[in-house]
């Protein structure tokens, strides 16, 4: 059963087609997972090898460039015909100098788009050096140009089935949170709380299991909370000191990411207070979120209250989220920070994230949220407070 509609697909893909006329672009070549996801519905761990998506106005329909191996994936998943599913031959796979790629400047060919203006993403996690100089020795008559995320920017305002999902993959991540609040206790190891937080994320709600998160689940612990990214170990939790737990729940491919944060020891009243900021400078910036304003205007708001408490915080604090694929759950278009001039709309989608890292100690709080006309709505109901086991 495909996630959604065919209709849905068609009118992603006439969005997209309108943006490239508007700049100029004949082919648009697609080679984020998430991006070919929301044009065809192809889900497979299949993006380490190289796969695209042809998008053109003198195409009936997409097409879906896939490895041999994968093109089954592909006829079961996506609602494109048959016949516009291509796989490259096995023999291209990992024999350098010879690149699949190679083969897709053939079918362009045959396609008849080897000319004009052809977009790439440029800045998409695999699509690599070795791709865009096989394209550009094989397509010589073309102008290449980047993208710029032109299909993120797409994916920007969620649909009603979509916004459905992420609720679904809120309900999950609340699920892994519990998980990892309740597992994490002086001499527990690391990786066995990491273990109880997958099985969360993963086992969902009944009628509603989980898929991989595109990131892994984050447990700064110690003097790693003053760190960012820093995943679980074999070593065990201690007595006396925090832990940020960053995870996401997903859901057909929709993420829904929570941080929370545990103190496992009596309270402590500075790491109170900080958390308490840290809360008042997230609910105030959500205060400033609704349809029309822009993501300048909400930092500007959240970044207040760090000034009045005269904390620093050089990293943004939010960005916009929805289906992804490792190595990232964001879509890499708005980020809440000072000088974003972003303009939030009605249902487009946020991860806002207050972490404040203290010199060799930090806490973390964050929200999920869908943005509204008159507001916001969170996707989940978990409460944010420094969390003390005793």
């Amino acid at each position: 059963m495909k996630n959604f509609s065919h209709n849905e697909y068609k009118q992603r893909v006439q969005k997209t087609l309108a943006v490239m006329a508007n700049k100029g672009i004949d082919t648009l070549l697609v080679s984020d997972p998430a991006n070919i996801y929301y044009l065809c519905g192809f889900d497979a761990w299949s993006f380490y090898m190289p796969q695209t998506m042809i998008v053109s106005s003198k195409l009936g329909e997409p097409i879906c460039f896939v490895r041999q191996m994968d093109v089954g994936g592909a006829y079961i998943q996506t609602y494109l015909k048959d016949e516009n599913i291509i796989p490259y031959p096995e023999k291209l796979v990992h024999v350098p100098p010879h690149h699949p790629y190679e083969y897709l400047v053939e079918v362009i060919k045959e396609k008849k788009l080897d000319s004009g203006t052809i977009a790439v993403e440029m800045d998409a996690h695999y699509f690599t050096a070795t791709c865009y100089s096989k394209l550009t020795e094989g397509l010589n008559n073309c102008k290449f140009i980047d993208s710029g995320f032109l299909v993120n920017w797409v994916r920007f305002i969620k649909s009603d089935t979509e916004i459905k999902y992420m609720h679904q993959a809120a309900r999950n991540v609340e699920v892994g949170m519990q998980a990892a609040i309740d597992t994490i206790n002086v001499g527990t190891r690391q990786c066995d709380v990491a273990a109880a937080v997958y099985s969360g994320l993963i086992k969902g709600q009944e009628g509603f299991g989980g898929d991989y998160p595109s990131i892994a689940p984050m447990f700064p612990t110690g003097q790693g909370t003053s760190a960012a990214h820093l995943t679980w170990s074999n070593e065990l939790f201690k007595k006396d000191e925090a832990t940020v737990i960053e995870i996401s729940g997903a859901y057909k491919r929709y993420h829904c990411p929570m941080a929370r944060t545990v103190f496992l020891g009596k309270e402590d009243q500075q790491k109170l207070d900080v958390m308490n900021k840290t809360i008042e400078a997230l609910e105030e910036g959500k205060s400033a979120i609704k349809a029309g304003v822009t993501a300048d205007s909400v930092a500007q708001t959240f970044w207040k209250v760090l000034d009045k408490y005269n904390i620093k915080k050089d990293s943004r604090t939010g960005y916009s989220i929805g289906a992804g694929f490792p190595p990232d759950w964001g879509e890499r278009t708005v980020n809440i920070s000072k000088g974003d001039p972003t303009v939030l709309q009605t249902n487009c989608t946020l991860h806002m994230i207050a972490v404040m890292q203290m010199g060799d100690w930090g806490v973390e709080v964050s929200e999920a949220m869908r943005v509204t006309d008159d507001g916001f709505e969170a996707f989940c109901n978990f409460p944010k407070e420094l969390v003390f086991k005793n």
